[in-house]
């Protein structure tokens, strides 16, 4: 198989798992075109099993990335959230594949993990590999993969067997806007889990809160303070719910400019995690 043929077979798979690895559009891409740059010099048609060589090859520049963007992320100004993608069906061209992809709350957790634990996440719960396989990809042997993987689900939180995905379907998000359109405290803590957590990213570029808010409480007050200054502003903004990486989201659009993402994180039938994404570097692809 040569390299046009490899490239139009696995790109969307290396860029799914470079983008996980990373989160970050911008890095999986080039990850991606950095390793067919390689690839095209090797000679791809002497590849006896290409897709772990190549899952092999993009896990390899990734660790390079994640050993920078540590450093990078300890000196950002505020809370790091991973960008965040369209997932539309519509999109016959979009470089994820939606079926491979964890949760956005699952990629918020990923930051707790060393890049090995991360790796062995990605390709045994988001991407479906054996142990054998996982075990050539990150050179160890298949028991201590098993151990690692472990380790990151306890340090995930995880414990049960299989994951479980709750994600904000559309009408979870207009029951939220719609409780907030009511001012009433007490209609939006309804919604909200006892252990609720809000994130907000704005890297320092565009205003965000810079720490953690918690409680349904004080969750539902941030909240409806926040509607009232968008009711306020309605004539420049327009939300648009839609598919953010393969769950309902909301993009709110400033002077028809995307300026917020909105994701929510559903647990026992409650919000547990909200994300606010507003950092304009990450909303380019949007």
């Amino acid at each position: 198989m040569d390299t046009t043929e490899l490239y139009h077979q696995y790109k969307a798979l290396l860029f799914t798992l470079a983008y996980q690895l990373t989160g970050s559009t911008v890095d999986a891409e080039d990850v991606v075109q950095e390793v067919f740059v390689k690839i095209h010099k090797l000679n791809g048609n002497e590849l006896e099993q290409p897709k772990a060589y190549l899952c092999k090859m993009v896990t390899n520049q990734c660790y390079d990335l994640l050993k920078s963007a540590q450093r990078r992320r300890e000196q950002y100004f505020g809370t790091w959230l991973p960008e965040p993608v369209a997932t539309t069906y519509e999109d016959p061209m979009s470089s994820i594949v939606r079926s491979d992809l964890l949760s956005y709350a699952m990629l918020v957790l990923l930051e707790r993990l060393a890049p090995v634990e991360r790796t062995i996440f990605i390709l045994r719960e988001a991407l479906g590999f054996d142990y054998p396989a996982i075990a050539q990809i990150v050179n160890k042997n298949e028991a201590n993969c098993r151990k690692l993987l472990s380790r990151a689900r306890n340090k995930m939180g995880i414990e049960e067997e299989p994951i479980s995905h709750e994600l904000a379907s559309e009408e979870w998000v207009k029951r939220l806007l719609q409780a907030l359109r009511s001012n009433s405290v007490d209609a939006v803590v309804s919604l909200l889990h006892e252990d609720i957590v809000v994130l907000s990213d704005g890297g320092g570029k565009a205003s965000a809160a810079a720490r953690p808010i918690t409680t349904p409480e004080r969750v539902a007050q941030f909240l409806i303070g926040l509607m009232k200054k968008t009711v306020q502003q309605e004539n420049l903004l327009h939300y648009e719910t839609t598919s953010i990486n393969g769950q309902a989201g909301v993009i709110v659009h400033t002077d028809g400019r995307p300026d917020t993402v909105i994701l929510l994180h559903l647990e026992g039938a409650a919000i547990r995690n909200i994300y606010f994404v507003r950092n304009p570097d990450k909303l380019v692809r949007l």
